[in-house]
């Protein structure tokens, strides 16, 4: 899980910069003592998901379109989420088009001595983005933190607005 500052919320770790061929990109780091196929499984398994993120339901593949029930927001609603690349169990790349825009997502996973290492990049069509996606991604990787350890799921609300400077700043300073 992050760190906790002084005041005890969670410190963000993200970072915004310049991607390839010029777009932005918010990048999030998370560490697991566990293997590789135990990490994707996390991140790619319905009944795995579910704990942390929300449940799909379809056919996954490249190319293919599966819903996704984000499952800890107001509503829980089911949005259509496409499998962009799919390399189990070290890449998967994805998009979705919802009211708040066109969200392109990847995870990145490393595996060195029995550690595995998931990385986050959110390419983002406007770095402004930041500031709000920024403290929902810390929020949910910590989920996936908590879940795995078997931990206390942590609360939005020490999340989002506390981070949203940090990212801001972050997207500023990338501009």
């Amino acid at each position: 899980m992050s760190e906790r500052s002084e005041g005890g919320a969670p410190k963000p770790t993200g970072r915004v910069g310049r991607g390839a061929a010029g777009a932005y990109d918010m990048v999030l780091t998370r560490t697991f003592r566990a293997s590789i196929d135990d990490v994707w499984a996390s991140v790619t398994e319905s009944d795995r998901t579910v704990r942390w993120f929300g449940a799909w339901r379809g056919e996954p593949g490249p190319g293919r379109t599966v819903e996704v029930q984000m499952g800890f927001e107001e509503g829980t609603p089911w949005c259509d989420l496409r499998i962009e690349v799919c390399e189990p169990p070290r890449r998967l790349a994805v998009s979705m088009l919802d009211e708040a825009g066109d969200w392109r997502m990847e995870v990145r996973l490393t595996e060195d001595g029995g550690v595995t290492t998931l990385e986050l990049v959110h390419h983002l069509a406007d770095p402004g983005m930041a500031e709000n996606a920024g403290p929902g991604w810390e929020y949910y990787l910590d989920m996936l933190v908590a879940a795995r350890d078997g931990r206390p799921l942590p609360d939005f609300a020490d999340y989002f607005p506390a981070q949203a400077e940090y990212f801001a700043a972050q997207a500023r300073a990338a501009g």
